[in-house]
């Protein structure tokens, strides 16, 4: 499992996906500002890996700007071949996670990088009240929404990192559900 991804990361982590960092710095950055907020193992391994499905072979597709390519569902499948819900599920609702919080929090949108701007109007743009709350009896919504925070802020092209995936190997392998262990 970590082979094949460390693998995703050696083939597109130096890609850049619409922002000024590449996927692996945002990656990092993402799981250590889990990591310093005391997150739970599976939370700080789904910052991490939460943009997985932009490097997996068979869901890198379309270099057009208004195609929505669903990372967070194609994501949450390639993790699941190995990782529990509590590593999947916020993954899989981080996207929606950025509606909730641009129709929850007025002055949120005025957060969001220009690039993030555009895939919120791709993916549906803000959430209705009633959505919203819908998607707080979603399980895992409150840790997609911690994860989309740290998502926003994983984009300091300035802040050089101690940490490289080979530090969360071990995390990633504790996480591994039993029967593919």
């Amino acid at each position: 499992m970590y082979e094949i991804i460390r693998g995703c990361f050696d083939r597109h982590g130096d890609k850049r996906y619409g922002e000024f960092v590449t996927q692996r710095q945002h990656a990092l950055q993402c799981a250590t500002l889990a990591s310093q907020e005391g997150a739970s193992a599976p939370l700080i391994a789904a910052a991490l890996l939460h943009d997985i499905g932009h490097m997996v072979e068979s869901t890198l597709g379309s270099r057009d700007p208004a195609d929505d390519l669903m990372h967070e569902a194609s994501g949450a499948r390639f993790l699941g071949q190995w990782f529990p819900r509590e590593v999947t599920e916020p993954v899989r609702l981080h996207v929606i996670a950025k509606r909730f919080l641009c129709g929850n929090e007025v002055s949120y949108y005025d957060t969001l990088s220009p690039a993030s701007r555009h895939s919120l109007e791709l993916q549906g743009g803000p959430m209705s009240a009633d959505a919203q709350r819908q998607f707080l009896t979603t399980p895992f919504a409150r840790e997609a929404i911690a994860l989309r925070r740290w998502d926003d802020l994983a984009k300091d092209t300035d802040l050089e990192l101690a940490l490289s995936l080979e530090d969360f190997k071990e995390l990633l392998e504790s996480l591994m559900r039993p029967e593919v262990a």
